[in-house]
Parts: structure tokens; sequence; C-alpha cells
């Protein structure tokens, strides 16, 4: 027996000799970016794994060092050796792993879905759908079929809840209940009745409270348990500081109002977080963003394409017009004839243009060989009503591949929701309000902040150092450079409300463009920030700019000169086109309505040409959206996802020349 005992002891023993000399690890070499959770899926270990190796990244990783990775047998003496060291501590870390790194998620397929399709949304696979929707597989996917996914998190997710879900998984372990984590407001004497216990016992089992009862303590139930207060709380603090934040890697050409939009911080609040961005947005840079982040599939800045080109004809496509004609108002109005309406009524009259514009458009479709279907309702809209919710429920709408209108913001909004079913674009043709977001709601005229941040994407695109002329009477425009752009330089006006050469000069940089933005409508004000910035041209490169078109600067007492000079900069909606294609449906226009189109009509035809020819993509309307900007006639359209919804952010920068022309600025 004695024997027998060494021999055992002495195997084991060269076992452990023969652990010993096998490497159990490998050296990772840190690269720029990269997180604990990147490495661990890369080895196919748990972050926790890496941990334990390399207690110090916990703080952190730096770029260039290395770290040891445990496989094989390394990875299974550590979880043994802790596993004997502390059994609860393993548990905490389990509850941890459990909550941050797997989620189950749901997702009704809508019309024209594939597997491949809500595979590659949600980052899963054909194989993984299948295992966990048997029936698929076996009968195919069918409209508004509830399918059961499961998603991996990954670093750069938000994880909602999940301190509260850890500190949940804490207090029980197969069902016997050993911890108490005090809420607000809760009582000694409470906590004990609940668990069945006096408060001199749960004094005892907890000495630290017998003086005072901190919200967050964990107090032990049991004698049969530790008291694992800190461990627990650094668990959670742990998951709580790894969720709080992730790393964005910057895009070409993106800017900061996307930034901050995604990011639901400021401009002030990102440079805070990332100093780096103080020089200006550069792609490639490494941001510490919050993971409460939402960043979409849709491009940033994209460039325009010639979408006519990518032609897909082979399927006949469904366009629905919602028009505000108001025929029944019409016919029922006794008082006036139709041509006294005409001339009175301006919302018919522009309605009767887009109109005309879009039949040019349909016409001009169907010349490429697009088999278009196109079917046209009255919408019959007030600002705050229509017929649209009668419309739809009269007719079929799941065939439809887009919707234009109608024209007021609610009544698109209530179509929106109307067609959500269906998944059904719905554009928004006139409306320049941001409105609510909807997925499959489409903003086609930029709204008024979009333009303006615009023109600021611009500035800051060519380095500029940004200086603001802002008239007392414009409190709005303040609060919006206060709000959106704190770093923009303000100037001083005197007692008679003037700017001065010298406070000009001092906020002026000699080595960068300096952009001065005039905010007012007064002639006065006008005509003296003129003077004092062609004298600043002497010393500095100087550029005029405006947030918006201003019309006191088209006044006869402005001279055109003074403007040229400074090479007057605004945003722009639409420009003017000169190219064969906009002279063809100028004429078209003409000959078909006696009179040359004005900007509803060319709205109208922009609007309805670039969703006809976006349908008859390869992916559809919504995909050629996310991928291609475009330009029409007057229009462009460079859509963007902003809080689920879409919005045109197609603007020009448009520049007064020396030659007295006004170009789109380069």
């Amino acid at each position: 027996m004695k024997h027998f005992v060494t021999v055992v002891i002495s195997g084991l023993f060269l076992s452990n000799v023969a652990f010993a000399q096998t490497k159990n690890y490998i050296e990772h070499k840190v690269e720029k970016g990269e997180t604990v959770v990147q490495i661990a899926k890369k080895y196919s270990v748990t972050p926790y794994d890496i941990y334990r190796m390399n207690p110090d990244s916990q703080n952190g990783l730096k770029e260039n060092t290395k770290i040891l990775v445990p496989t094989g047998v390394g990875k299974m003496l550590a979880a043994k050796a802790d596993d004997k060291k502390a059994p609860f501590k393993e548990v905490v870390k389990d509850k941890v792993k459990e909550a941050v790194a797997t989620k189950t998620i749901t997702h009704t397929v809508e019309p024209k879905e594939g597997v491949y399709g809500i595979a590659k949304k949600y980052g899963t696979t054909i194989e993984a759908i299948y295992k966990s929707n048997p029936s698929v597989e076996k009968e195919g996917l069918k409209i508004g079929q509830v399918l059961t996914i499961n998603v991996p998190k990954t670093d750069k997710e938000p994880v909602k809840n999940t301190v509260q879900e850890v500190k949940q998984s804490l207090v029980s372990t197969n069902g016997k209940t050993l911890y108490h984590i005090v809420e607000a407001k809760e009582t000694k004497f409470g906590i004990a009745k609940k668990y069945g216990l006096s408060v001199s016992e749960l004094e005892d089992l907890n000495p630290a409270i017998k003086e005072n009862l901190e919200i967050g303590y964990n107090l032990r139930l049991s004698k049969n348990v530790p008291a694992v207060q800190k461990t627990i709380e650094k668990e959670i603090e742990k998951v709580a500081v790894n969720n709080k934040y992730m790393t964005y890697e910057v895009k070409p050409k993106e800017t900061m109002y996307r930034l901050t939009k995604s990011s639901g911080l400021s401009e002030e609040q990102l440079i805070a977080l990332n100093p780096e961005l103080k020089d200006g947005v550069k792609a490639g840079m490494q941001l510490k963003m919050p993971n409460t982040s939402k960043f979409d599939d849709v491009k940033a800045n994209k460039v325009s394409v010639d979408i006519v080109k990518t032609l897909k004809k082979d399927n006949e496509k469904e366009l629905v017009l919602f028009m505000p004609f108001n025929l029944d108002r019409i016919a029922s109005d006794s008082v006036r004839t139709t041509q006294e309406r005409l001339r009175s009524d301006k919302f018919l009259n522009m309605t009767l243009d887009f109109y005309a514009g879009a039949l040019i458009a349909i016409d001009s479709a169907r010349a490429l060989g697009l088999p278009v279907k196109v079917r046209i309702f009255d919408s019959k809209e007030t600002k705050n009503n229509s017929a649209v919710a009668a419309v739809i429920d009269k007719n079929n709408f799941s065939n439809t591949d887009a919707v234009i209108g109608p024209f007021f913001q609610s009544n698109v909004e209530n179509t929106a929701s109307l067609l959500s079913q269906y998944n059904t674009p719905v554009i928004s043709p006139l409306s320049n309000e941001k409105g609510k977001p909807y997925s499959n709601l489409f903003q086609s005229m930029p709204n008024s902040d979009d333009v303006k941040r615009k023109m600021f994407d611009y500035m800051q695109s060519k380095n500029g150092n940004i200086i603001a002329i802002v008239d007392p009477k414009k409190g709005s425009s303040r609060q919006f450079l206060k709000e959106n752009y704190p770093s923009v330089r303000l100037a001083e006006l005197n007692e008679k409300g003037a700017v001065t050469l010298e406070n000009i000069k001092s906020l002026m940089e000699a080595d960068k463009v300096n952009f001065v933005i005039l905010e007012t409508e007064s002639k006065t004000l006008v005509l003296n920030s003129l003077n004092i910035l062609v004298s600043a041209l002497s010393q500095f490169q100087v550029q005029l700019v405006t947030l918006e078109k201003n019309e006191t600067l088209d006044f006869d007492e402005i001279p055109l000169s003074r403007l040229t000079k400074l090479r007057l900069l605004y945003p722009s909606v639409t420009k003017d086109n000169e190219t064969p294609e906009a002279l063809v449906f100028a004429n078209t226009f003409k000959k078909k309505n006696n009179i040359f189109p004005n900007r509803f009509a060319t709205r109208g035809f922009d609007v309805t040409f670039d969703v006809i020819v976006r349908m008859f993509q390869e992916n559809g309307f919504k995909e050629s959206v996310n991928e291609n900007a475009s330009e029409q006639v007057e229009n462009k359209f460079d859509y963007t996802s902003l809080g689920g919804g879409y919005y045109n952010t197609g603007v020009y920068i448009m520049n007064y020349n020396d030659d007295l022309t006004v170009k789109e600025a380069k």
C-alpha cells in the first residue's frame, strides 16, 4: 500500500513537470485600438482568461506592448487554480460574462426580405438563423413571421442595464439567496424581515452595518458564504467602465456634425473626450465614444454618381403619388371659378407646378425603358388632416415600391407610420421640418439647421479660422453657434452697434483663411462689416460667409464688387444648372405647359425622377440611398440616417467669383 501511494505521488509530480515544460500561453503584440475583448475573441478565450495572466490589462492596453494569452493546458490550469482559490469569484465572473457576451433578439420578417439579408443585417450566419428557427429551413420565410436571432455583443455595442443585470444575478445561486444588495430607502428591519432574520442576526453576519447601512452594500445572508462585497463591486465596476466607452475609427470625409449626432455629445464634449479633435476631424482617428453611440450603415459624404447608368429593368415597380389637389373643395366652391381659385390659391398652384414636373419625370423614366406603374391619389390635405388613412385602408399597398407625398409634415409622418408594416419608403417632397424619425421616411428637403451645418463642414474641411459678426437681434443665431460651435470667435460690437477693425484683426490668424460669418438684416451693419473686412484683406486671408441666402445683400446700396472681393460663400439647397440635360427638361416642360418651369416644377421633376431611378437599382430604393448620392436638375440627394430616420443633407456651397458669377465652391 505504501509503495502504491508513493507511485501515485511520483506520477502526479511527473505529470506536473510535464505540464510545466509545455508552453501554456502565447505572446500577443497589441495593435492600435485593440481591446481585451477583441483579443479574447481572436484566440477563443474569455477576457477574464487574459486578465488572470495580465492583471494590468484591466487598466487598458497600450499599443505595441506584449501580453500573454493562455492556450490549451494553461487555460485549464488557470481556471482550476481560480476554482480552488475563490469559487464564488468564479461565479461572479461567469455572471458578468453571461450578462455581456450574447443577446437574443427578435426580427419580424418584412416583404422582399431573405435569410441572407437578415443574417447580414445582424452580423450572424444563415446556419445560426436556421438553428434558432428550424421551420425557416424547411418552409422558408413568411411575411410577418417573428424570428429568434442569437447575436454576439461586440465591444462597440451598447449593453443595456448590464450593471443592474449583474447585480440581480449575483444575489442568488441555485435558487438559494446568498446576498442582498442594499437599495435606496431600504432599512435593516425591512431587509431582515424579508429574509426571515432578526436585525441582530443581520448585523452579526455584516458587522460593518451596525453603525450605518450604505446604499449598494452587499449583505451576507448566510454564514456559509464569504463576505464578498469588494469582489462583487469590483466586477460590477469593471463591467460599468468597460461598457461606458468604445473606440470608433473615423471614416473618410466624416464630419463633426455626424459625430455629434451619432454620439449624442456636443462638439465641446467630444473635444474634451478627444483633445486631438481640436485640429479637425481626420479619417483614421481612433476616438473614445460613449457606448450608446449609434453609427449607421449609410456612407458619410457620399460622392454623387450617375445612377441612370446602373439601372435594372427586369421587374415592374410601383410608385404612388399623394398630391393635395383637394378636388372636392374645388368642385363645391360655387362662388369662385376654377380660374379665380388658381389666381388666388398659392398652395394649389404649388401643387400643380410640382405635379407637372413629376409627370415629366415619369415620362422620362418610361423613355429610358423603365417598367414603372404609377398610381396617383388626392391626399385632400390641410396642415393637420388628410385622406391618406382612408386611401390606404381601401387600396392595396403591399406591392408598392415607393410613395411620394403627402406635402405637410404631420401627414407624411402618418403615411410612413401606416406603411411601416410593408417597410415602404415614403418620401417627403417639400417639408424642411426635422420631423419624427421613421425607418421608412425619407426627408428629401434639407432642414435649415443641416444647411447651416454643411457650411461649417466646408469651413472646417479648409482648416479655417471661423469668426462671427452677429446682430444683437439675431438671438437664435447666437444660440445656434453657442450650442453647436462654441469654438467660433464672436466679434464685439461697439456702442453704435458696429464692428471695429481692431477687434476683427485681434480675432484673425495670419496663416489661415479667416471665414467671417455675417448674421444680420441691417443694411448699416452689413455696409460697416464689408468695409472693415475689405480693409483687413491687406494683412489677412478673409472670406465672407452667410449661413443662409441673405436678401439684404441684394440691395443696390450693397456694392457687388465688395461681395466678389470677399468671395462671399453661402449654402443653398439648389443651384442653377446650364447643362444640356437641364435645358432639355426646361424645353420639354415649356412645350407641354407653355411656360418655363419654376422652382416647384423643377423640384417635382427632381424628386420624382430620383425616386424612380433609385427604385430600379439592383438592391432597390433604400440600398441605393445608403450607397450613393445623386444630382438631378437643381437638387442634390445625399441621405444620411440619424436617430432612425433618413434626411437629405445634399447642400451646395455657393461662391461669388471675380467675374460676377455665382458657382459651386470646391
